[in-house]
């Protein structure tokens, strides 16, 4: 059964495992958020695409949920004693990472295929497609200014509030080979337990994927990010307070009409209702046992 999984964020890649585990890996495609990119000490740096790699892979830290297991900080550490950023962490072994990815992309590799061949290496069979190999940054506006997405959120630590956001370059984006055709041979189609705004929204915005989920054969579930009305990390509920006007089911799925058939919901903010159907179980992902359980109760619902 092939599936399609919209992921960004921690939250995203652990409930993609979750997925791998459920499924078997050659089915199994994940289109990932690329508006967490940046460049910063001279790399491409792609955040969201290398939580999907590291967690599939088992590399990830799983303590801080981001970077790799086993980790220093030499290289970091020197570039700052020479006055170079070091406000954005990057490790000695993802650093690693970087230097290849900037190399292919300055060559004229697209991100599509770096992201296949880093798969690759890692011996992956699950399919990682960027949303687009163009440019498309996430800003947020705030009451503080207008910023791009990792100096607010890394930078800033994400305390200034959040009025709107923008994609910019969305409108110019063409989807990443293989995005379109993943879709239209789904079975399911999946939305992983990330922020609406900034981990789905850069993937939507690109008009011909929002066209071609809008369109679908197969049935869209999305898992809810919140537990409770909170969000499990991140700022997404107070995000969704000042921008949607609160944080229930329905807030949420009102990010996603038109694109999802059902929403996936912890019990904690049951009962409810939303202008899609309400699905409730236990969401939070303590484990990756929960993460596999939770994944085939979205699966469940999409081919139910």
């Amino acid at each position: 059964m092939k599936v399609v999984l919209l992921s960004g964020g921690g939250g995203g890649a652990r409930f993609a495992r979750g997925l791998a585990d459920a499924l078997s890996e050659d089915d199994l495609t994940i289109v990932g958020n690329v508006g967490d990119d940046l460049e910063i000490l001279g790399l491409h740096v792609s955040p969201d695409l290398d939580s999907l790699l590291y967690t599939l892979a088992g590399f990830i830290d799983v303590e801080r949920g981001w970077g790799r297991a086993g980790e220093t900080w030499t290289a970091l550490v020197s570039a700052a004693r020479w006055g170079g950023e070091d406000w954005f962490r990057l490790g000695d072994l993802d650093i690693g990472l970087q230097l290849v990815r900037t190399e292919m992309l300055r060559a004229g590799v697209a991100l599509s295929q770096v992201t296949a061949q880093l798969a690759e290496k890692a011996s992956l069979n699950t399919h990682i497609l960027p949303a687009t190999d163009d440019r498309l940054r996430t800003h947020v506006q705030t009451s503080a200014g207008d910023f791009p997405f990792q100096e607010w959120f890394v930078g800033r630590a994400h305390e200034d509030d959040v009025y709107a956001v923008r994609y910019e370059g969305a409108d110019d984006a063409s989807p990443a080979p293989g995005v379109l055709e993943a879709i239209a041979d789904a079975a399911a189609i999946l939305v992983a337990p990330s922020n609406p705004y900034l981990s789905i929204g850069p993937i939507l915005a690109v008009n011909e994927i929002r066209s071609a989920l809008e369109s679908r054969r197969a049935r869209c579930v999305a898992v809810s990010p919140l537990v409770g009305g909170k969000a499990v990390s991140g700022p997404l509920d107070r995000m969704l307070s000042r921008m949607a006007g609160g944080t229930t089911p329905a807030h949420v799925t009102d990010c996603y009409l038109g694109v999802i058939d059902a929403l996936v919901i912890d019990r904690a903010d049951a009962p409810a209702a939303a202008k899609v159907e309400l699905v409730a179980t236990t969401t939070l992902m303590r484990d990756r046992d929960a993460a596999r359980r939770l994944a085939e109760k979205a699966l469940e619902v999409a081919c139910g």
